[in-house]
């Protein structure tokens, strides 16, 4: 027989992720003020996404020459750790990060983050983004949104590339 305080603590355990899933989908849009979205798609920078789970690193070679690590939302990582959810579900988000490669100098043969290059951000709605394959895009630099040119790239990109995954470049690293 379970303990009455067992059964309390796993009800409270439970509203309390079931608070934290609805606010991990639902927040982005509200965190960072609208002068700090990206031209075109509206997108902003989530707050916390540093604390988000990790779902893959990369290294860009020539001449980005850059280290990455791609975090991912509790509905990006529910899709990807079950690998049925194709096309990702709406609520998704994607951030990802990248720093200059630097070698690093207490062992050299590593690989270090260096300076800052940009932050990028993919968040699917697909009623928002229907034109865009349900996604819309953000590349920051220093925290500011970069200009319209930039930002007319990024879903051409995305579906020369990887339309058939939908359209994120991203694989889970497990």
């Amino acid at each position: 027989m379970k303990s009455p305080l067992l059964i309390v603590l796993a009800g409270g355990a439970a509203v309390t992720v079931a608070g934290l899933c609805w606010a991990d989908a639902s927040a982005w849009a509200w965190t960072r003020p609208a002068s700090e979205a990206s031209p075109i798609y509206g997108v902003r920078i989530p707050s916390g996404y540093r604390d988000w789970t990790l779902v893959a690193p990369a290294q860009e070679a020539a001449p980005l020459d850059e280290l990455r690590a791609t975090v991912g939302n509790g509905k990006a990582l529910k899709a990807y750790r079950t690998g049925k959810t194709r096309p990702f579900p709406d609520g998704t988000v994607l951030v990802k990060l990248a720093w200059k490669h630097t070698a690093s100098p207490d062992f050299p043969p590593a690989s270090v983050p260096g300076a800052a290059t940009t932050v990028q951000v993919m968040v699917k709605d697909s009623r928002r983004y229907a034109s865009t394959g349900g996604w819309g895009f953000g590349r920051f630099i220093d925290g500011k949104p970069v200009d319209q040119a930039q930002h007319e790239t990024c879903f051409s990109c995305h579906a020369a590339r990887v339309k058939d995954r939908d359209y994120v470049f991203t694989r889970y690293a497990p």
